[in-house]
């Protein structure tokens, strides 16, 4: 109930029932005007801004680049009850996380609500490992399994190319982060870097946001807009979880890759585009195809080079790298005065099976330098316990699993036995986001 949500709507009602439904989950606060919330910007940022396009003295497009600007790590979620694609195509290059039409459902809204808050916390955590993996002045500082070192020396000699790439890799891997590195260290360093997720953007709008559009393409439609490609012109077009685009869509843009022109949705005419594509899933790509989810013909497209991210059970080298720069950087961040991890602490750390990855593993440090006593963080400091190994030991693996979608589901099972069944709680003690956890218990067939 930590987090906080600004109401920003000028409807006493709806702003009522706004507060009603969010109560008791969030802290919940509310303006309704544009001069209200200018005046709580000297305030405290909220992690989530539900704002109404049409207020009764400010235009919501208006206010959208001040929140960025005085709170740039708060998401945003704009309201309206007159939608039409370019407004939301707006406020997404805006900044807003994503578009409600009036009148929705509450389930929705608070499903959107969670997403954002999850979104948020991602950000911050890519932001913390991308700052880890670059410190010391060089790309691989805290790197010691032989199989990292293979995937950094891989990034040092393709950076510089234009050749596509895709990443794999489990979610919290750090995939995001390698494809940042790839275009730092590139010749297209001095130009911009834009990072879409496939699996956010809705069906409707995601050609308009990656390809553009000409006046008069669809309804709203009031004026030519330019896509992703084209603010990437000679930058680098990210494209994360591409194995969650529409296949309608995959296949022009496998036209796109072949011929290098775009054309605007609507238009007649195609422009020649320059843009690098790094593309990731953390999907395995052979099964997305067999299930429909990947075009092969794609696949093939894409992965001219393809870059593998182990998970970090199977490059345990790096766990206690990484930990203790972890511990290092919240420790600052904190004014703490916990210095090192006791003998058993590292025990249960290089034990561990991590089943979400580097994620998963900078949040328990987090929480354990916050929750430490003293300078030493101890076992017990720690939210996880080493149930892995024994799972694995008990032969409980349901045979239509592999070894390591085993471990996974009954690190899961475990976890929300822990905890009661409580999700919010087993995401967080996974390093994961509540939508990936509900898609995983539903890939995996967990009862709760």
């Amino acid at each position: 109930m930590n987090k906080q949500i600004l109401i920003v709507e000028d409807d006493a009602e709806i702003r009522g029932v706004l507060n009603a439904v969010l109560t008791g989950s969030y802290r919940v606060s509310e303006v309704a005007s544009g001069t209200s919330l200018r005046r709580s910007f000297t305030g405290e940022a909220p992690d989530v801004v539900l704002l109404d396009l049409h207020l009764g003295d400010a235009n919501g497009l208006e206010l959208l680049p001040m929140i960025k600007r005085n709170w740039p790590e708060t998401e945003v979620i704009v309201l309206t009850g007159n939608a039409t694609v370019e407004a939301a195509l707006e406020a997404t290059k805006q900044g807003a996380f994503h578009f409600l039409s009036k009148p929705f459902e509450f389930a929705n809204l608070q499903v959107t609500v969670e997403r954002a808050l999850d979104h948020k916390t991602l950000r911050a955590e890519t932001k913390s490992l991308r700052e880890a993996l670059t410190s010391g002045g060089g790309i691989s500082p805290i790197f010691h399994s032989q199989s990292m070192r293979g995937v950094l020396r891989t990034v040092e000699r393709v950076a510089p190319s234009d050749v596509t790439v895709l990443i794999t890799g489990e979610s919290g891997t750090g995939k995001e982060v390698v494809a940042d590195l790839i275009h730092t260290l590139s010749p297209r360093a001095k130009n911009k870097l834009i990072k879409i997720n496939c699996a956010a953007l809705p069906r409707e709008l995601i050609e308009s946001e990656l390809f553009g559009y000409v006046k008069g393409a669809f309804t709203g439609a009031n004026s030519d807009r330019d896509g992703l490609f084209r603010v990437a012109e000679e930058g680098t077009l990210f494209l994360d979880e591409i194995s969650e685009m529409p296949v309608e869509t995959q296949s022009k843009l496998l036209r796109i890759l072949q011929d290098q022109e775009v054309r605007p949705v609507g238009g007649k005419t195609s422009y020649k585009t320059k843009c690098r594509i790094i593309a990731a899933t953390n999907r395995n790509p052979e099964i997305a195809i067999k299930e429909g989810k990947l075009r092969d013909d794609l696949f093939y497209r894409i992965s001219a080079i393809s870059i593998h991210l182990p998970p970090l059970r199977d490059r345990r080298d790096d766990i206690m790298p990484l930990a203790d720069s972890f511990l290092k950087r919240f420790a600052a961040q904190a004014n703490s005065p916990v210095r090192n991890f006791s003998i058993d602490a590292k025990e249960r750390l290089t034990s561990y099976d991590w089943p979400g990855n580097i994620r998963q593993l900078q949040n328990e440090i987090q929480r354990a330098v916050l929750l430490c006593e003293g300078d030493e963080v101890r076992a017990s400091d720690f939210s996880v316990t080493n149930v892995n190994t024994s799972i694995v030991s008990t032969g409980e693996f349901d045979s239509s699993f592999t070894l390591l979608e085993g471990v996974e589901r009954n690190a899961i099972k475990q976890i929300l036995k822990e905890t009661k069944g409580n999700k919010l709680e087993t995401a967080k003690r996974l390093g994961i986001g509540r939508q990936t956890l509900y898609n995983k218990i539903k890939a995996y067939g967990i009862e709760t």
